[in-house]
């Protein structure tokens, strides 16, 4: 579901080290040198904690399938298991609660669905608004608070659908990294949404899952809180398999394969980076110089969660009309309002050019034409390039670059340097983490959720389903 960032009450649109994997998946300026002594202590206390974390990883993110990744996750004692979207567009935790009447019960993604109950577990807290959380997250007071009373949250996504509910506090369970394809099972205590209310498509049974986590950079953010407990670095990655499902999502500094990165841009909601030039083949595009300038807005938004690719208008036309070059004698037509299709019988790879996207430090992506390509029936092909200013519901041009762009590629967040990178990588494989502790080098191996499933839906069905998810912006 390309459900995205959420404004937290006020509606707004827009939204040490271990190493840990789930299953599937800022750089803070220092503190006062006269508190050296208690610096190293608590520095020295982190080393003892920290881990990897491998999180199993299921779904495809692949247009003309699931359309979405996922991940597993424990919650409560005893743990049970919970299906979440993987989002780096947002900053919360939620899962459907056991009062709510409007959530989902069953899921045509293969998988059982779980209703999270406070009561049955035995560490679970409500979370109230007097709390000092409660006043981060609503950057003050929050207006009628009196004691006991649970601290709501509100999470609205472009597409207009919303889930309400109240934040709760217990334990999450996570797959820490003990050894070469090795996990043991470790926990934390951390704050996440409890949902009592769902609307829109996220009521709807067709794709539903538990709930969405959220990898942002805001302190609400489940790796952030890991982090800030000591339990973790915050540096993730994640692999995302388009081509067999699933793939790789972990939490830990990777070693190996090396990934080449470009800056964050400071003080933005989403990770933002700069983008400099699109070449399709060998031609660079001629864009206005202003296309990609950072600021209010600007900038190039990395976003696992989104399912598709979102270009300004300015940039969308002429790479439309490059990749189309060579192909004149095209029967275009217009699929769902909004998706560009075309009938095509030979290998859209030797067909069609590769599209390569420029960033600060040399560092580039390559997108291939089996990648932003997709076939929603023998034959029929529809291009995954949006433009974005047709798409968002304030006319707004931004650049996006989802999950069509980012599978099959190793894609690190490393928010202690506040550095983006990725690398062209085979998503089934494996990658190294480094183990803080120890100082060895573990190997991670990717998961596959979904492998038990076989689909059997019509193609047209699924392309339905991306449809209802394809509406991200809420900027």
């Amino acid at each position: 579901m390309d459900l995205r960032r959420a404004i937290i009450l006020l509606c707004f649109i827009s939204v040490v080290s271990a190493t840990g994997m789930f299953s599937v998946h800022h750089k803070f300026a220092g503190r006062n040198r006269s508190l050296s002594d208690l610096q190293l202590h608590d520095s020295r206390r982190r080393g003892r904690v920290l881990a990897s974390v491998d999180i199993p990883l299921g779904g495809n993110g692949h247009p003309s399938d699931t359309g979405l990744y996922y991940a597993k996750i424990g919650l409560g004692s005893p743990s049970k298991d919970y299906y979440v979207q993987v989002d780096t567009g947002s900053d919360i935790l939620w899962v459907n609660c056991a009062q709510c009447t409007s959530c989902p019960r069953k899921s045509n993604l293969g998988i059982a669905l779980t209703l999270y109950d406070l009561k049955d577990s035995e560490t679970g807290k409500l979370v109230t608004c007097d709390q000092d959380f409660c006043s981060d997250v609503y950057q003050g007071p929050l207006p009628g608070c009196v004691p006991n009373r649970a601290c709501d949250y509100r999470v609205v996504y472009g597409d207009g659908s919303s889930t309400d509910g109240y934040y709760v506090k217990d334990f999450v369970q996570y797959s820490r990294v003990s050894g070469n394809l090795l996990t043991s099972s470790a926990n934390s205590s951390v704050i996440f949404g409890c949902g009592a209310k769902q609307s829109g498509d996220l009521g709807h049974s067709a794709e539903a899952l538990d709930g969405i986590i959220g990898f942002g950079q805001s302190n609400s953010s489940m790796i952030s809180q890991l982090a800030s407990a000591g339990k973790v670095k915050k540096i993730f990655s994640h692999c995302l398999d388009a081509a067999n499902g699933g793939g790789i999502f972990a939490i830990g500094q990777v070693v190996q394969p090396k990934v080449k990165t470009t800056p964050l841009i400071p003080n933005q909601q989403h990770y933002n980076v700069n983008l400099k030039a699109v070449e399709v083949g060998k031609t660079v595009l001629d864009l206005p110089s202003d296309v990609f300038e950072t600021g209010d807005r600007k900038g190039t938004i990395i976003d696992s969660g989104t399912t598709l690719a979102y270009l300004p208008n300015a940039v969308y036309e002429p790479l439309m009309s490059a990749i189309l070059s060579n192909h004149t004698d095209l029967n275009m037509r217009t699929v769902e309002e909004q998706f560009s299709c075309f009938k095509y019988t030979g290998s859209v790879d030797d067909g069609f050019p590769a599209v390569s996207f420029q960033f600060n430090n040399s560092l580039s992506l390559m997108v291939y034409p089996h990648e932003y390509l997709f076939e929603i029936s023998e034959e029929d092909w529809c291009i995954g390039w949006q433009n974005s200013g047709l798409q968002s519901r304030d006319g707004k041009d931004i650049t996006l670059l989802g999950d069509l762009v980012l599978s099959n590629k190793l894609v690190v967040y490393d928010l202690e340097n506040q550095v983006i990178g990725w690398t062209e990588y085979n998503c089934s494989s494996s990658i190294k983490l480094l183990d803080e502790q120890s100082g060895a080098v573990y190997q991670v191996g990717a998961h596959d959720l979904s492998s038990a499933w076989s689909p059997k839906l019509e193609r047209v069905l699924i392309f339905s389903l991306l449809i209802a998810m394809m509406h991200v912006f809420i900027y």
